[in-house]
């Protein structure tokens, strides 16, 4: 994993592992590293990883089994996806339909366009 200037290395962390769940790299119920094992392997502050690993105890992503360690929490990936979908939809589609509208385009064009040939390749 490579960290960059453009954000808190704990932030890219949690964005991360969110990313693992999302994609199926990190199963529900699945123990993850230890904030000082993350650390360690990524050669990185071990304070950073432990604000990663709380952010995402607090968020409901992970929990800790006490003496154990920490593991993905159930319907993680579910929740993961339900929020991405929603600022998915804030960010592309909501813009989008507004300017639709301002210039005259129905749903139904839309939906043409996106079932049509020209939506059909882009899809």
């Amino acid at each position: 994993m490579n960290f960059d200037e453009r954000g808190p290395i704990y932030a890219q962390i949690a964005h991360r592992i969110k990313e693992d769940i999302i994609s199926g790299k990190l199963h529900e119920e699945e123990q993850v590293l230890s904030p000082n094992q993350y650390a360690a392997f990524y050669q990185i502050n071990p304070a950073a990883a432990a604000k990663a690993f709380e952010q995402l105890e607090e968020e409901g992503i992970l929990y800790e089994k006490r003496g154990i360690g920490r593991f993905v929490s159930r319907q993680a990936r579910i929740r993961l996806i339900r929020e991405r979908r929603e600022r998915f939809f804030r960010k592309y589609v909501d813009p989008m339909l507004e300017e639709a509208y301002a210039i005259g385009i129905t749903p139904e064009e839309i939906a043409s366009y996106m079932t049509g040939p020209k939506g059909a390749q882009n899809g």
